[in-house]
């Protein structure tokens, strides 16, 4: 199995602080994670000024703040995408964002990001979705909020435009998501339905729906978290701190190395306590030489570096040529 590419998602939890997006980058590498995630937008172009608010985030934002003045607050500039780029050089963690408009897809080809993670909301915009394919980089595609047909729509538009690398992610955009409603099986149904690589963004209180979506197959793991949760903003209440990302990203290493290759037989560690568990053909009392062995004279007992008790059958009857004692191992040379 690949390595389960891990992506922790800064998003807007840097509140449109710099320092904050620069601080969120060293918890992400502290985690161990793969990748940092932020978002690129202009607020103009995601939505207008009548546009409402989430529930969810009518409850963490101001009540008199719009959705437009939400996004305004939380934007990221060119220099602040460039400075948290080299920051991500730096540390050893590989920078994405995704992109909320065309002209945020044309930032980050300028700023040469070489993976693009497509959000939900923008599945059915196909417009976006052609400008991103046509990049030619490769794109990861979150589902939430999506049937089984509007991801063919959206695969094909992408296909169509020339994307050659896709990986699907099976998500819930509710924060959090309602563990009754994950519905994981669903990651599985995108890989037999498009023969992509797929794997789970999850927007769950805790960890262990990550983990077990690393166990169903998923090859990308995306998960939201912050420095502190009782930060005021949008996403950071449905968000990891720092120490459970990290217990998260373990986790899954775990998770991901006792997967395997699915061979059944015994592992390494294994053989040496073969002959300790298993058990034995053993003489069931001092036996002399030229005894000929009945059901009586035999028992099954450890150590198992003797004959299993399949051969009892080819046992009776035959005639041993030495003394035997007690709880003696039967071997082949004991008979005659």
């Amino acid at each position: 199995m690949a390595r389960v590419f891990i992506i922790a998602e800064a998003g807007v939890n840097h509140n449109g602080s710099l320092d904050l997006a620069l601080q969120l980058v060293d918890a992400a590498k502290a985690s161990g994670a793969d990748a940092v995630k932020f978002q690129t937008f202009k607020a103009d172009q995601l939505a207008t000024r009548s546009a409402h608010k989430a529930a969810y985030q009518e409850r963490t934002t101001a009540e008199s703040e719009t959705q437009f003045e939400m996004l305004q607050r939380l934007e990221l500039d060119t220099a602040a995408h460039r400075r948290i780029i080299k920051h991500c050089g730096e540390s050893g963690i590989q920078f994405l964002s995704s992109p909320f408009d065309i002209r945020s897809v044309d930032l980050l080809d300028s700023l040469d990001v070489s993976l693009y993670k497509a959000p939900s909301g923008e599945i059915t915009n196909f417009p976006f979705l052609r400008r991103l394919a046509q990049k030619g980089r490769p794109i990861i595609l979150s589902t939430g909020m999506s049937t089984l047909g509007e991801v063919e729509e959206a695969v094909q538009v992408l296909r169509d435009a020339g994307a050659r690398q896709l990986t699907l992610l099976h998500c819930v955009t509710e924060y959090p998501a309602p563990y009754g409603e994950v519905n994981l099986r669903a990651m599985q149904t995108l890989k037999f339905a498009f023969g992509l690589p797929v794997g789970y963004s999850d927007h769950t209180p805790g960890i262990e729906i990550s983990i077990a979506a690393t166990a169903l197959g998923a090859e990308v793991i995306e998960k939201h978290f912050t420095l502190d949760r009782s930060l005021p903003g949008p996403d950071h209440a449905a968000s990891l701190e720092p120490d459970e990302l990290k217990e998260m990203v373990t986790a899954i290493r775990n998770v991901e190395a006792a997967l395997g290759s699915g061979i059944k037989a015994p592992a390494p560690c294994e053989v040496p306590n073969i002959s300790v568990a298993r058990k034995s053909i053993v003489a069931a009392k001092p036996l002399p030489a030229g005894h000929k062995l009945c059901e009586e004279d035999l028992e099954i007992k450890r150590p198992g570096d003797g004959l299993a008790s399949k051969f009892i059958p080819a046992l009776l009857g035959r005639t041993l040529r030495a003394s035997v004692d007690r709880d003696a191992v039967i071997r082949w040379d004991h008979l005659a």
